[in-house]
């Protein structure tokens, strides 16, 4: 590992870290192959429950992969990840009780078009969590409460704005009361009107302890509620630390001039 790899990885006395918990999340030595294409090599990264990370890097460095590995959307080769002490392998029990303490959020909502979004709503903990139709609803409508939505609730989603689409996506994940998120550029697909109406629900989120994990080049995000800045390139992760020193004092020279490219715009 290198100097600059190693640099801020402690989050004791964060804001909402709780560090006297062990990690929830826990990759060691985690590599990653598309055939002949190495795509994740010799990813080393801890999280704290409650911690809040945002993940950076140009086009093709890793980022997605990394954090769809996590929920085995993408499978590892080599090495260990772990998530509430739940080692994930090809087991698919294992999948199964990982998947359901984990959210996730697409760039592309992947919202079903032909539900409600009341519908997609309970569509999860009806099925997969057994949870009668009553509560279910009642859990859903909580939630797009919770998103700024509830009158919505019986529309289809091509009918809403893309940035309505990704709060629907975001109540639909937090139906199934995970103990951590997963975000994959929330905001890369939408208008830029409609960006903050998403990072707003997010920062609430962040605000109430949940641990996320956020791929975005959203910095000001990454500076509002990240207590991790993470910097990735060609499948390593280059730097990490806390966003002001992050920001204000990077390491390496493949940091440096993301950088100076992204905050430039």
């Amino acid at each position: 590992m290198t100097e600059a790899t190693e640099q801020g990885t402690s989050t004791t006395g964060a804001p909402g870290v709780d560090s006297s918990k062990p990690p929830v999340i826990v990759i060691k030595d985690m590599h990653k192959w598309y055939g002949a294409f190495h795509v994740l090599k010799n990813i080393n990264l801890e999280v704290a429950s409650g911690e809040r990370i945002v993940i950076c890097g140009p086009s093709g460095s890793g980022k997605s992969t990394l954090i769809r590995c996590i929920n085995r959307l993408e499978e590892h080769q080599q090495g260990l990840i772990s998530v509430d002490g739940t080692e994930l392998t090809g087991d698919l029990k294992h999948i199964e009780i990982i998947r359901s303490e984990v959210g996730m959020v697409f760039q592309h909502f992947n919202l079903f078009p032909h539900l409600t979004v009341l519908e997609n709503c309970t569509l999860g903990p009806i099925w997969v969590r057994k949870m009668p139709k009553a509560e279910a609803t009642e859990v859903a409508m909580q939630y797009l409460e919770r998103v700024k939505i509830p009158e919505q609730a019986a529309k289809f989603p091509g009918q809403l704005s893309g940035g309505q689409q990704q709060r629907v996506a975001i109540a639909r994940s937090l139906c199934m009361s995970p103990n951590i998120m997963l975000f994959d550029e929330p905001t890369s697909a939408l208008d830029p009107e409609m960006i903050k109406e998403v990072l707003d629900v997010m920062i609430e989120l962040a605000e109430s302890g949940m641990t996320m994990l956020c791929v975005t080049h959203e910095m000001g995000f990454a500076t509002a509620v990240a207590n991790r800045v993470i910097f990735m390139d060609g499948g390593e992760i280059i730097e990490q630390n806390e966003p002001r020193e992050f920001f204000e004092n990077p390491q390496h020279d493949r940091t440096k001039l993301f950088l100076s490219q992204i905050l430039r715009h």
